[in-house]
This record gives C-alpha cells, structure tokens and sequence, in this order.
C-alpha cells in the first residue's frame, strides 16, 4: 500500500519519457546548478527506488543515487537518499515480485523525513518513466499514485524520431493526475543542423513541436555526446553542465 509521502522543501520530480533517457545525466546537472546559483544553499537529493544496483561488500549500491550524492554535495546517507535498491534491472514492481517480497515502502517513508529537513532544495530522481509499476502487491500503482511526492515535474525526454508522442503522453498523464509540469528538457540534442538534418530530419523542429503540442516550455536543450556524466569518476561534460545551467532552477522551483 502506498503511503502517502509529500516534500514540504522546495524541489523538483525529474521524470523521463522511457527508461535511459537521461534522468540521472539532468537531475545531476540540476543538482549542480542550484548549488552554483545559490553558494550558500544546500541541496538534497533522492532516487526514491532504484534497480539494476551493484552488490558490493556494504550490500546494494546504485551508481545514479552515488552521482547524485556527489553533484549535489549531499551529505545524507546513501541508504536514506536511495532507501529502496533491487540488484534485477526490471521495474520495481516487478524485482520485488520476482524476489517474493512486498515493496518496502515504509524504508521509503522514513526516509523521506530524514531528506525533508536537510536542505534549501530538492531533486528527486524516478525510476524510469511515471507508468512504471512500483508495487509488486498492487500493479497498477505508479508514480502517478504518489503524485510525484507533491513536486512539480521535470520531464527529460529524447531528441529523435518518436519523442513528440512520447513526451506528449508522458506530460498529459502528469497533468491529468494534478501534477503541475514545470517543463521538459531534450537531451541528446545535435545542435549542428545541417548534422541533425542528416541524421533525423525531426530533430531541429521537435522542440518547439513540443511546445505546441503540450503547452510546457523546452527548458533546455542537452547536447548529444558520449560520457555525459561518469558517476565513478564524478564528473559530467562541461557542454551539459553549460545547457542546464544556463536555466535559473530556483527559479523554476519557485524557492
């Protein structure tokens, strides 16, 4: 059963249109951003249910909770900042279910009274996009359901072929579940056009498609490249960092 869970700090829900979209890469560079546009504010960070994670001697870890932790300079715990793990990449619904066990939502809860108090701002990482299952006892529940914890949502989506129905979609059922949409950011974006045409002849003209189909504005746009972000080696390209932080995210946050 999903309790009910509501940030009272300022913050935003980053979301994608699909899974490897580039959540992690966005909601890192957010992240780094606040604390370069406010020195003194400090940040926090969630990745509320994370699969795919890595068995190490201290138990499960999850690269994209460990990126977060290190852009945002978060000193919270990474078992408070990343309180659900599953080491299956599958929906989080369906790893608990494979494992046998109920979705344990109260580590969740507790820990977001923990992150509640820590910081000036919030970034809060989903896992995959907002139709994803999250409860292996009740598998309609998304995160839809948890109303993306009272924050407004960012959504990252692709720059290709296809993102116009996918972004659409992903920002209807936000909206149509009272989830106030602060904007959407197109990563992987070639900004060359001669390049894009060439490539995807959709390219150069889907952002603003994306504005005049779903009324939210393209907040940025992330330049295609490989490496965006290396969570081992804690860093993210200058290029990515530059597009997103050229956003006034306290701003947007409205803190």
């Amino acid at each position: 059963m999903l309790p009910t869970i509501r940030f009272h700090t300022p913050g935003l829900f980053v979301t994608g249109t699909d899974t490897e979209v580039g959540k992690t890469v966005v909601s890192c560079a957010i992240a780094y951003a606040l604390r370069q546009q406010r020195s003194s504010a400090k940040i926090a960070v969630c990745k509320p249910m994370a699969t795919g994670c890595e068995k190490r001697r201290e138990g499960l870890v999850n690269e994209d909770a460990e990126a977060l932790a290190h852009f945002a300079d978060c000193r919270l715990p990474l078992d408070v900042i990343n309180p659900v793990r599953f080491r299956e990449p599958l929906a989080p619904a369906v790893a608990a279910r494979q494992l046998n066990v109920p979705t344990p939502w109260g580590l969740l809860a507790d820990a977001a009274k923990q992150i509640d108090g820590y910081g000036d701002a919030l970034v809060v990482e989903g896992a995959g996009g907002v139709m994803v299952p999250l409860d292996s006892e009740a598998p309609k529940a998304t995160w839809l359901d948890t109303g993306c914890f009272g924050l407004p949502a960012v959504v990252v989506s692709r720059a290709g072929l296809g993102t116009l129905n996918h972004t659409a979609l992903t920002v209807k059922v936000l909206k149509d579940a009272g989830v106030r949409v602060a904007g959407v950011v197109v990563n992987g974006y070639e900004g060359d056009e001669a390049v894009a045409m060439s490539q995807d002849p959709s390219l150069p003209g889907n952002p603003r498609w994306i504005e005049q189909m779903t009324g939210t504005k393209v907040l940025a746009l992330v330049p295609r490249m490989e490496g965006q972000v290396s969570p081992r080696k804690g860093t993210i390209a200058s290029e990515v960092l530059e597009a997103v932080g050229c956003v006034d995210w306290w701003g947007v946050i409205g803190a």
